[in-house]
């Protein structure tokens, strides 16, 4: 039996973002339900999100997402020989997105799966691209967090409305070239908490997400932040190093208090949520695609990855920006 030839690391090539253009601002919410935008601002730290339309799903955003990604990469829809969407939002389990993403970019038969791991889904996503990679089983890799919350939201739940919005952000991965170069991306640290599985939840086929907002606050600031570290010192770098720390958009409280006990600078604190909203696993790319296109990420610096979320599922690593 013959195995491919390994190469040496896997490095993202581009980042692309896509969100939706109806903005709902605190002030729009108040005029529906009991809420202000001091209230909203001072627990969560959100001052708009972006809401798909009626027509506008997953996939779509994937697609707008990913397109921007593929043109900033260098490398040709032809050359993607697998395609990953994380999402948990999607209308139905079949088919999966990311067939249907890589037929409408031109990407011809590629390996082509959905992964769930919630909040954690692009970093589960990017961990397995770059493991794909480096075994040989695919060469250049689209991974897309894409996610449409507000279709699973009850209208009327002041706690979960606030909160989710939905957008779509993607990573071009492919080979480091040079067997002397050094990876792009870091080893990735993972593990779930699913003796508390139950607090972020969608009961059944026609039930809402609920959670239980305090536990999960709880929980995210007290247990993650030593899986970051540990990501940084399996990768080889120091925290004073990174030019970022983009953690899974939460809540900016989290985001805060995260920052704070891994021990970067508030300035080096991806803070999306502020006008994006929680879009689970999409938040993270999404705020790559923005900071890099803003150019408050230097091309070759490192910065520090972190989802968290549903299931508890959760997954750290450090990549080099291209």
């Amino acid at each position: 039996m013959q195995l491919p030839e390994p190469v040496t690391g896997a490095r993202i090539l581009a980042f692309g973002g896509y969100q939706p253009d109806n903005v709902v601002t605190n002030d729009d919410l108040a005029q529906v339900m009991d809420t202000n935008d001091e209230w909203i601002r001072s627990r969560v730290g959100i001052i708009s999100r972006r809401i798909a339309g009626p027509e506008e799903t997953v996939t779509d955003m994937a697609v707008a997402a990913a397109g921007k990604a593929i043109a900033g990469s260098g490398v040709s829809p032809a050359d993607i020989d697998l395609v990953i969407v994380a999402t948990c939002s999607t209308e139905a389990p079949i088919p999966n997105a990311s067939a249907s993403v890589a037929s409408r970019l031109g990407i011809h038969a590629p390996g082509a799966y959905d992964l769930n791991a919630a909040c954690a889904g692009f970093c589960y996503g990017l961990a397995n691209a770059s493991d794909a990679i480096r075994a040989g089983s695919a060469r250049n890799v689209l991974v897309i967090g894409s996610e449409k919350m507000s279709a699973w939201i009850d209208p009327e739940d002041r706690s979960t409305r606030i909160i989710f919005a939905d957008g779509a952000g993607a990573a071009v991965v492919g080979p480091v070239e040079n067997p002397g170069d050094e990876p792009g991306i870091g080893p990735v640290v993972w593990g779930s908490a699913g003796a508390i599985a139950d607090r972020i939840v969608i009961k059944d086929r026609t039930s809402f997400l609920v959670q239980e907002g305090q536990s999960v606050f709880r929980w995210a600031t007290t247990e993650l932040h030593p899986t970051a570290l540990s990501a940084l010192d399996q990768a080889g770098v120091k925290v004073e190093d990174l030019a970022a720390f983009v953690p899974h958009q939460a809540n900016l409280r989290i985001v805060e208090a995260l920052a704070r006990k891994i021990g970067v600078p508030r300035e080096r604190v991806a803070d999306d949520i502020q006008y994006a909203g929680n879009t689970s696993s999409a938040s993270i790319p999404l705020a790559l695609a923005r900071m890099t296109e803003h150019g408050e990420l230097p091309s070759g610096s490192p910065a520090l990855l972190m989802g968290f979320g549903a299931g508890m599922c959760y997954a750290a690593q450090v990549i080099t920006v291209p």
